[in-house]
């Protein structure tokens, strides 16, 4: 079935997390092998922290198949695909750029953007895109100026994020095509940086890994592309999610989001853990050895899934009605960035994006709403990042 084939209506993103919380469970694959199904919060904090779970034996082609399509979260190269020092070395070129501290300092150019996009969707005649007018070109300006994109490629992000996290239905000759392009890319862009460095995250990385030292170029090159596609995506992802289930499900919610700021923080938070990003299941992982996890020993040569959204669901570690209170404070951390060491270096950008985002429109469009019925919204397909691809608002 191609992407083209497939039906455009599916239920809201938070409505897909299903299952039950529970100890470690045996669950096929989608080429069929089997892999243990991991959700207890602690479970799954053991399985994404302990080294003996690894990601770099799931691409070694001796294994179940994870993917049928080249795309970029199957690369070898790519940095979360590392273990260990190899895994390590890559971090270091990046950790230091995405602290709280550093983060602090990009709010208020930040927070300029988002009332320049504000003031674009303001000239709009209602109804209007919100994905088009708002959620898609806010983090692709953040994130074209963290890395110094050049404007006139802008317009290819979106092209290589779809292929760059297929979900599988795109065929695999075209993924291979467009990743091939998008390689170029950020060789090219790497190159430029070392030539001519400005002030922007790709000259701090290539700083960074001179300094490091060890790292091989394929590497940098697939740590620079998932920058430029995960640092627009998953943020444009949960913004049109976010103000879907807002206006559409709980516009009660919507005059405190705008008016208090420290409540759209917690809210924020607590949309991160209740809205996944998409439909794939938890964070895969390799079991080098016997190891034991909730009592059950799972063999080695097995393949963990480590279920984050189903157990931010966990009622013993959370609140059971999660979705009573959306301003209350989490409970416990969330899940929804990992943990240990892949743990998400952008997680504290994600939340200041996130807040500043729902925070300004809900106090921009007191009066924003849906233009169409929410249930006939249609979704982004092909992604394994999912959200509307089109959401009519008015005002």
């Amino acid at each position: 079935m191609t992407v083209a084939d497939r039906p455009a209506r599916r239920p809201p993103l938070h409505r897909t997390v299903t299952g039950e919380v529970g100890p470690p469970r045996l669950v096929d694959l989608p080429d069929g092998s089997p892999a243990w199904l991991v959700s207890r919060p602690a479970e799954v904090r053991q399985v994404l922290s302990d080294s003996r779970f690894r990601r770099a034996a799931l691409w070694s082609g001796d294994g179940p198949s994870l993917s049928a399509v080249p795309d970029l979260v199957s690369n070898p190269d790519l940095m979360f695909n590392q273990d260990g020092e190899d895994h390590l070395r890559l971090r270091r070129t990046l950790s230091r750029a995405f602290t709280p501290r550093a983060v602090a300092r990009w709010e208020p150019w930040i927070a300029a953007m988002v009332e320049q996009c504000l003031d674009r969707l303001a000239g709009c005649e209602p109804p209007a895109d919100i994905v088009a007018e708002y959620a898609l070109p806010l983090p692709v300006m953040i994130i074209s100026r963290l890395m110094g994109l050049d404007p006139s490629v802008r317009g290819r992000l979106r092209h290589w994020a779809e292929h760059a996290f297929s979900d599988g239905s795109h065929d695999g000759e075209d993924v291979a095509s467009v990743m091939a392009e998008f390689t170029a890319f950020g060789a090219d862009l790497l190159a430029r940086r070392r030539r001519t460095p400005g002030d922007d995250l790709v000259s701090s990385i290539v700083l960074a890994a001179e300094t490091e030292g060890g790292i091989p170029e394929a590497q940098l090159v697939q740590l620079v592309c998932g920058l430029v596609v995960g640092g627009h995506d998953s943020t444009m992802t949960m913004v049109s999610n976010c103000v879907l289930y807002l206006i559409g499900e709980r516009p009660e919610c919507w005059a405190r989001l705008g008016a208090d700021r420290e409540a759209a923080e917690r809210l924020a938070d607590r949309m991160l853990h209740l809205i996944p990003l998409g439909d794939d299941k938890g964070s895969a992982r390799h079991a080098a050895e016997d190891i034991e996890v909730g009592g059950v020993t799972i063999p080695a040569g097995s393949v963990v899934l480590a279920d984050c959204a189903l157990a931010n669901r966990d009622p013993e570690t959370y609140s059971a009605r999660p979705f009573d209170d959306l301003f209350a404070p989490l409970e416990a951390p969330s899940l929804s960035f990992g943990a240990g060491p892949h743990y998400c270096l952008g997680a504290w950008l994600a939340r200041l994006e996130l807040r500043l985002a729902l925070h300004r429109l809900a106090a921009r469009f007191p009066g924003l709403r849906p233009a169409e019925p929410v249930d006939q919204v249609e979704w982004r397909l092909g992604s394994t990042s999912r959200g509307p691809q089109r959401f009519l608002v008015a005002w």
